[in-house]
């Protein structure tokens, strides 16, 4: 699955550009989703819905067009792009996140000092290159330059699992992120993303780090090592609940 971050301050452009994007790449043959950072509660003034909600932590709308599931508490970036069915997931704001490359929208020239964390791919904005020509890459109201940051998002997006485990020689996520927006790692010096042991729970993987992987490896194969007809091999498990 491959994310990519648009960031920026408020009235940036990261919502048109994030629109722009999206539409790009859909024509382009990719299923797209977003997930966007509101500071605010989402309003649902007067609905039933509302109702539930104030008094429900899990609820779910259907029409005959949708479908909304609201959850109550927190959920990070990880379990929620578990939900999507996505070629490219687009991030609009989470500026503090840290295990996905950016693009960041621009105002002015000092923001750059402020957004950018080593993760910037390019820069945009819509803001008159008059006042200053080199305030960014691309022009989010350009249309070819919406085809020319569709590349980066196609070619340069990625999302490494958040798990800090130290196998790739970085303390976290963050910082083998970083090399690989710099070009000199890739998604391969992260053991985490292609582990030798797999769990999926519906369908839906379950993230370990090595050091838990090695545990669930070696205790399974440990167990059915002692059974008659055993060889190595790969090993695959189904267990279905009730």
């Amino acid at each position: 699955m491959r994310v990519i971050g648009i960031t920026g301050y408020k009235k940036s452009g990261k919502t048109t550009l994030t629109l722009k994007l999206s539409d790009e790449l859909i024509k382009r043959g990719y299923k797209v989703a977003v997930v966007k950072h509101i500071n605010e509660d989402l309003d649902l003034v007067n609905s039933d819905t509302s109702k539930y909600k104030e008094v429900l932590t899990q609820v779910a709308a259907i029409t005959t067009k949708e479908s909304v599931f609201f959850l109550k508490n927190k959920k990070n970036l990880e379990e929620i792009i578990k939900y999507f069915e996505a070629d490219i997931i687009l991030i609009e704001g989470f500026k503090r996140e840290k295990t996905f490359p950016k693009i960041v929208c621009l105002r002015e020239e000092n923001e750059k000092a402020e957004l950018f964390d080593g993760l910037q791919l390019c820069t945009a904005g819509f803001v008159s290159t008059e006042v200053n020509p080199k305030l960014y890459d691309f022009n989010i109201l350009n249309d070819e330059d919406i085809k020319r940051v569709a590349e980066i998002a196609i070619n340069k997006s990625f999302k490494l699992p958040n798990l800090n485990c130290g196998e790739c020689g970085y303390q976290d996520c963050y910082g083998l992120a970083r090399e690989i927006v710099k070009g000199n790692k890739t998604l391969d010096d992260c053991s985490s993303l292609e582990p030798s042991t797999l769990v999926k729970v519906n369908g839906k993987i379950i993230s370990m780090n090595p050091f838990i992987a090695r545990i669930v490896k070696n205790t399974i194969t440990g167990l059915l090592s002692s059974l008659k007809g055993f060889t190595k091999g790969d090993i695959e498990i189904k267990i279905k609940q009730k």
